[in-house]
């Protein structure tokens, strides 16, 4: 009988897949769909807490994704800081993104807030806080965000003026997924190498 013989490179790509796979959990990044809806929107009457709820169910990592996906003719995202979130004060936003398929790269930890950009859609909770853990004491989710601080009706009632905007960084933008793990491809990647030295 003929012995398989198996050429010497292939063991080191074996063992290399085989502790990528083993150690694949803790590498992973996500892209998640924010709120798994159809789209980036006022949140229905039944459900006015759907952006809270969904918040609170996943674990965000540095290195995940937040893809919005929603008309860039009717909404945009914002990205503000924890007073902006709690007044929908709409003005000097941290990061502004309009193209309709926006995603937002986590790339620190701590909690990031994210409003709509359109005319009374905060107030109608459009809004989101996620918490991503960081390893280093952070306190967690800040429910206390999402008390709307007793002015804020006022303000918000007014709306935007047509400048309420200020200057527009740059955008992020890539295609869309949900909740897709990204190492999946280099594991795809190595498993075809390894397959080719067999």
């Amino acid at each position: 009988m003929a012995a398989l013989r198996v050429p010497r490179n292939c063991h080191f790509w074996n063992c290399l897949l085989f502790l990528l796979l083993n150690h694949a959990s803790s590498v992973f990044c996500y892209q998640y769909k924010v709120g798994d809806l159809a789209s980036w929107n006022v949140p229905s009457s039944s459900n006015p807490d759907v952006y809270i709820k969904w918040s609170k169910n996943q674990t965000f990592k540095i290195g995940d994704s937040l893809f919005f996906l929603y008309p860039p003719s009717q909404d945009s995202v914002i990205q503000v800081t924890k007073e902006s979130y709690r007044t929908c004060n709409l003005k000097d936003p941290i990061l502004y993104l309009n193209n309709g398929n926006s995603l937002f790269n986590i790339t620190a930890p701590g909690n990031i807030f994210f409003i709509s950009g359109a005319k009374g859609h905060c107030q109608n909770s459009q809004k989101l806080q996620v918490f991503v853990a960081g390893g280093n004491g952070s306190a967690g989710y800040d429910d206390g965000a999402d008390i709307p601080i007793a002015s804020a009706p006022a303000a918000a009632a007014a709306g935007p003026s047509s400048n309420d905007f200020g200057s527009i960084p740059s955008q992020h933008s890539s295609s869309p997924s949900l909740k897709t793990p990204i190492s999946a491809v280099s594991a795809a990647i190595l498993a075809l190498i390894v397959s080719s030295c067999i």
